[in-house]
């Protein structure tokens, strides 16, 4: 059998979105600090991912965290972020790159080597809108990516 594309995982949520109920598994309950966790569909994160203006950024945790409060949830599964922002991303390569996916920084403003042409596009695209990209060890990382974070809320 064939593999999926890219977009069709990202069109195919199954039964997602969908909140677990962590209130049996206490280890669970302390990481996530609640027991509500939700699993979103992989076309919310690329909902958000298509509005994130150019010159601003965001991160994987903030989409996390707005999507949790917007379910009702006390948190968002981050294993299943990572793994749908990542299939947003290389979707949108497959449909011509209509989506600005490289503005999705993982946690602490560092960029995603399992992006479409790892490391080096995303941050060719991040200079490219005049942000400054920098290497901490074998990492890499938007500097002053606090001050460029776009506003979900807000829109701003």
């Amino acid at each position: 059998m064939p593999r999926k594309t890219y977009n069709e995982k990202l069109h195919s949520p199954g039964e997602l979105p969908k909140i677990e109920d962590l209130s049996a598994k206490p280890e669970a309950v302390s990481r996530y600090g609640g027991t509500k966790l939700l699993v979103a569909a992989p076309m919310q994160y690329n909902d958000i991912m298509a509005r994130v203006p150019e010159g601003q950024v965001i991160t994987a945790d903030g989409i996390r965290t707005h999507l949790a409060a917007q379910a009702g949830a006390d948190a968002t599964c981050p294993l299943t972020a990572g793994i749908f922002i990542n299939i947003c991303a290389h979707a949108s390569e497959e449909r011509g790159g209509d989506i600005p996916w490289w503005r999705t920084l993982k946690a602490g403003g560092e960029l995603n080597e399992k992006y479409p042409g790892g490391i080096e596009a995303q941050k060719l695209l991040l200079e490219g809108e005049g942000h400054e990209v920098v290497q901490k060890g074998k990492r890499w990382f938007v500097r002053g990516f606090k001050d460029a974070m776009w506003n979900i809320t807000t829109g701003e």
